[in-house]
This record gives C-alpha cells, sequence and structure tokens, in this order.
C-alpha cells in the first residue's frame, strides 16, 4: 500500500531539520511517513539537522523556572503562543510565572493534572483560565511542558527573554551559590542529554551508533575498522553530550565532573531539565 505524503508534513520535517523540501519528501517517502525514521535518514546523508528536536514544534511562547523557599524542588513551564508581542507582554508572562508557581506549590505528576489544579482558589482552573486567555487576546495558546526536580538542593535558572530555562538537582544541601549558577548555565549553554553516559536513553545510544556507522561506511572504510571508529565517535558523543563529561564552560581545562570535585569532594548532579524555545 503507497503512503501518501502531505506537504505539511514535508514542511514539518524542513523546519525541524533545515534539509531541503526535496530531500525531506524523499525521506519520508523513503521511510514510509515516520517521521523519526526521515530525520535519521537525512542526518545519514549529511543533511542539518538541529541538535534537540524535542522542541521542534515549539514556536513563540515563555518558559519560567524557580524553585521552593527551602531549594528541594523546582519546576519547569513553557506556555507556547503563536506571536513575539505575545510572549514578551509583562501580563502573559506574568501568567506563566503564576502557572510555575502552582506546579511548585501542588507538585503535579503530569501536565494534564498541572491544568486541572484551581489557579487562583476559584473553579476556574489552569485549563480554564489558558482558555480564558485565548479568548482575551486572540491567539493559540498551550501549556505544552512541564518538569519537576526534587534533590536536596537545587537551583532554577531563566536565560534572559525567557526563551530558555534549566532545573538542576544536587546530591548535597546547601550547595554554594556560585556552583549553582555554574551548572544551570552550563547546561542552558551546551545542552548536554543527560547527566552521564549511564543515563543516556539507551534508544539515543543505539541511534547514534547506527548513524555512526553508516557515516563511516559511506567514508568507504573497511566493515572491520567500521566498530572502532564508531567507539570514538561514541567516546565523543559522550564527551560533548553529557553534562559531567563536559569541558566546563569557565575552564576549559577540565570537566563538570572535575570542576565539582574541586569545589566539593563528593558534589554531583542527581537530574535536571533543560527547555528551550527554538
Amino acid at each position: 500500500m503507497s503512503i501518501t505524503i502531505s506537504a505539511s508534513d514535508v514542511n514539518k520535517l524542513r523546519q525541524s531539520t533545515g534539509a531541503g523540501m526535496m530531500d525531506c519528501k524523499k525521506a519520508l517517502t523513503e521511510a514510509e511517513g515516520d517521521f523519526e525514521k526521515a530525520i535519521d535518514l537525512l542526518r545519514k546523508k549529511g543533511q542539518k539537522v538541529a541538535a534537540s528536536r524535542s522542541d521542534r514544534d515549539a514556536n513563540e511562547g515563555v518558559i519560567i523556572a524557580k524553585t521552593n523557599a527551602n531549594h528541594t524542588s523546582g519546576a519547569i513551564v513553557m506556555v507556547n503562543c503563536e506571536t513575539d508581542f505575545v510572549a514578551k507582554n509583562e501580563d502573559f508572562t506574568g501568567f506563566v510565572n503564576n502557572i510555575a508557581q502552582l506546579a511548585i506549590d501542588k507538585k503535579p505528576a503530569s501536565i494534564e493534572e498541572l491544568k486541572s489544579i484551581s489557579y487562583d482558589g476559584t473553579k476556574l482552573t489552569v485549563g480554564d483560565k489558558i482558555t480564558e486567555y485565548v479568548g482575551k487576546i486572540g491567539e493559540k495558546i498551550d501549556l505544552t511542558r512541564y518538569e519537576l526536580v526534587e534533590a536536596p538542593s537545587v537551583t532554577a535558572y531563566i536565560h534572559p527573554g525567557n526563551r530558555l530555562a534549566t532545573v538542576v538537582g544536587f546530591n548535597k544541601p546547601n550547595v554554594t551559590a556560585e556552583i549553582l549558577k555554574d551548572v544551570a548555565m552550563q547546561i542552558a549553554a551546551m545542552s548536554p542529554v543527560a547527566v552521564d553516559k549511564g543515563d543516556v536513553d539507551p534508544k539515543l545510544l543505539e541511534r547514534e551508533i547506527e548513524i555512526a556507522k553508516d557515516q563511516i561506511r559511506q567514508e568507504g572504510k573497511s566493515e572491520d575498522m567500521v566498530e572502532k571508529i564508531a567507539q570514538g565517535k561514541i567516546a565523543k558523543f559522550y564527551k560533548e553530550s553529557t553534562l559531567l563529561n563536559q569541558e566546563f564552560i569557565k575552564d576549559s581545562k577540565k570537566s563538570v565532573a572535575q570542576y565539582l570535585k574541586e569545589a566539593d569532594n563528593g558534589l554531583t548532579v542527581t537530574g535536571f531539565k533543560r527547555f528551550s524555545l527554538s
């Protein structure tokens, strides 16, 4: 059975990868409409693909990250809108900030649960207020992402403009402000995919290995060299893409893990969340 590839599907892939329209259509056709497979095909053929695709549907909006009073939990939320004009409106930013505070106070387990929370002690829920806001400004608005981080120490960082934010948890209480800021900004700047090597999603690692091997084969290397070279590429992936193994942005001679050890022996990161509007 033939698969029909719509123009909107092609355009969606183009916006996510930066590849040409014809390349996107060909990749989708070859992948039988599977979006993720099409992205992998484009990567294997050397086409430009964004490093992080988690926010590929994000347009405009506001991201707020904040912690509770004793810095043991932190929430990060993303509320999307259609235009930059609305995203920069102080009233809208305040609205998103209120949602983030509710997330801190109530610690909902999901976006759906967060949307069902009473917004201001009335019968109106967060979801109701979002619908109300849509009617107020005439734009599509939605709470699209939410995460909660809990640890002995938690910090939050919002990059100027409210388009990028991070929440980070540490394994010890009372971590100094400088360390908190350094690590939060490291995550904001370098966009790691996991804390350490063992935390990388197995599916993501499998994809990286397969893509690396395919690229090596296309370079004409013998099959007995493919595995060896691929492992070298994966080692580079770990160094570039896992937080503790990344070069510390304030001193490239040491890794983030080394920086933490020197600052406070035994200190490490337990988890983090990073949201970005592309």
